[in-house]
């Protein structure tokens, strides 16, 4: 009898294996197009879904050897099943910078190892989910400058549990290894872009096998990863490839991403880098030669970024050209800032010593001419006098200072590329995250409201992340029910194109009319035209006060033919190099 009751029992047992990690477990095993592999169950705090992780799945061949400075190859197949269970190696970048983020997002994270060996994404399903469920898909392009930044950084786990969707988190070349461009044939550029459509391409062929659905993919990224989602809106080569975007703090227009004279930047490189610029091949053969440190420490000295060139294959045109033109995919976006993009972060590289304390108006100017030192003369000048009118002390000059750089970064590009993309037919969607969490207070000054990268850990669910990242700190039960709400709104975008959902503040389409737009805070609201005052001045104030002063100073005509140009309302960031050769002027990403 006893030995009777104990096979019930372990009979018992054994039927509920597939709700947990066990090794041997058949349904962690999937079949792609190269092969099997094998993944986890793991548990997402506040729930008793569990979720079906798999780490490190190759989606391209290791760009090393001759596949240095190339496009990305399809992974070779491989035989029996590879273990995905282990995060895999971020592309190679400066891990000191890495570790001084993450402390300052209150994030707690070991990095992995770096390698050039580094093409490979992480794939989260709810651990129910089979083929044929047709789940929708998000993928996630990590930001960082296009210097820096790793799947391993996130955990899509908590979306797939709470929201049932499939989350894929891809890697990219990043630095001189995923972006140099000789401008030729020899070393074309954009390989990190290109990484990112090769991931895209690898989904579109295997998410079925996860019960995700190929013909419903978003494409989504924050900072750089949101200039990378907004370029690949503009590629032909995308298409197809994603049904959805969304950009968080950053756009296609951000020009210090984007250049049609690449030459210029890779002969610097090459100094820097011990390699013959003569011709452009032998710069290539070079660079293919030298360790991967050699770059690394290159980029140290340099405070170099690349980006995006014009290959006409990949980018046909500047963004903002193709922008023009509605040569854009016409499909759902979702975009928006937080309402302190220049708050802590981006400041920690560029203001000036003691800034945190307060500045005065002398220290305002030198920053934003650092940022554009072809208005130095005369733009800029307007651009902090309008600011600082109403600013008196220290401290008040700090903020206008930090309201500045976020505006001339972030904010008033986005709004302009929120506008094309409507202009072209496309349901836009526009937010202000405006809440700054408990757990940031032991990390960053009172003053600093929702910086740079903060909506990022509640859209993620970071308040119920438990895995390889947790976040430091007290995470309060209103921050609990706000990740919940940001999950659902960008869940909602994934399944149908439109955040509003069931129990949510509906959110209205953004169009050039209203201009409306959702504030993203433990309440949610509606407004109208985000940071109209700002958008004002730069589109009608600032135009005009450049005419007077042409007109009282015929010298600076030159001035006012970049400014036509190169639209100086709103194009804060595209460069105009070809336009200021003559005048030997570097115009580095405004006006």
């Amino acid at each position: 009898m006893r030995t009777a009751l104990f096979i019930v029992y372990l009979l018992l047992v054994l039927t509920e294996i597939p709700e947990g990690a066990t090794v041997g477990s058949t349904d962690l095993v999937v079949s792609l197009e190269n092969g099997r592999i094998r993944g986890e169950y793991v548990t997402v705090k506040g729930t008793e879904r569990r979720v079906k992780q798999y780490l490190g799945i190759p989606f391209a061949r290791p760009p090393v050897g001759p596949l240095r400075l190339a496009a990305p190859q399809d992974a070779e197949p491989w035989e029996g099943e590879r273990d995905c269970t282990q995060q895999p190696p971020m592309c190679v970048q400066d891990l000191e910078i890495v570790s001084n983020v993450s402390r300052t997002m209150s994030i707690e994270f070991t990095p992995p190892e770096i390698s050039e060996d580094c093409l490979y994404l992480n794939v989260y399903t709810p651990a129910e989910a089979k083929q044929g469920d047709k789940l929708p898909v998000m993928v996630w392009i990590h930001g960082g400058g296009l210097t820096m930044g790793s799947a391993s950084q996130y955990d899509g786990a908590p979306l797939a549990a709470y929201e049932n969707i499939i989350m894929v988190i891809i890697q990219y070349r990043l630095g001189f290894l995923g972006f140099l461009s000789t401008g030729d044939e020899h070393a074309q550029g954009n390989w990190g872009f290109l990484d990112q459509l090769a991931a895209l391409r690898w989904v579109k062929k295997n998410i079925e096998a996860f019960g995700g659905d190929s013909e419903s993919v978003t494409v989504a990224g924050e900072s750089a990863g949101a200039i990378s989602a907004s370029i690949l809106t503009l590629s032909p080569q995308a298409k197809g490839l994603f049904q959805r975007a969304i950009f968080q703090s950053g756009v296609a227009m951000l020009g210090a991403y984007t250049s049609n004279d690449p030459l210029s930047f890779a002969k610097t490189i090459a100094n820097l880098t011990g390699c013959d610029h003569s011709t452009t091949e032998e710069m290539a053969q070079c660079w293919r030669g030298k360790n991967k440190d050699e770059f690394i420490e290159a980029a140290k000295k340099s405070k170099i970024y690349l980006g995006a060139v014009v290959d006409g294959v990949f980018l046909t045109d500047l963004a903002e050209e193709l922008l023009k033109r509605k040569e854009v995919l016409k499909i759902p976006v979702m975009m928006g800032i937080t309402n302190h993009e220049f708050g802590w972060i981006l400041p920690q590289s560029f203001a000036p010593p003691g800034w945190v304390n307060g500045m005065n108006r002398e220290s305002v100017l030198p920053v934003i001419n650092m940022f554009n030192p072809a208005g130095a003369s005369y733009i800029n000048s307007i651009i902090a006098d309008e600011y600082l009118k109403d600013a008196n002390t220290p401290e008040e000059i700090r903020d206008k200072f930090t309201e500045i750089m976020g505006d001339l970064l972030m904010t008033l590009p986005v709004v302009k590329v929120a506008g094309y993309h409507s202009d072209a037919g496309a349901p836009v969607y526009m937010y202000e995250f405006v809440h700054s969490a408990e757990f940031f207070k032991n990390t960053r000054p009172s003053f600093v409201k929702a910086d740079h990268a903060d909506d990022v850990i509640f859209m993620f669910g970071g308040c119920f992340w438990s895995g390889n990242i947790k976040i430091r700190g007290n995470i309060t039960m209103e921050d609990e029910g706000f990740c919940r709400t940001m999950m659902a709104y960008w869940a909602n975008f994934a399944r149908t194109g439109s955040p509003s959902g069931p129990g949510l503040v509906s959110w209205p389409q953004y169009d050039k009319q209203k201009q409306e737009y959702m504030v993203l805070g433990l309440t949610q609201t509606v407004k109208q035209k985000l940071k109209d005052n700002r958008v004002h001045f730069a589109t009608v104030t600032l135009p005009q006060k450049l005419e007077q002063l042409e007109a009282a100073a015929p010298s600076i005509q030159s001035w006012k033919l970049i400014s036509a140009s190169c639209e100086t309302a709103l194009r804060m960031h595209v460069w105009c190099n070809s336009l200021l050769s003559e005048l030997s002027v570097d115009l580095f990403s405004l006006f």
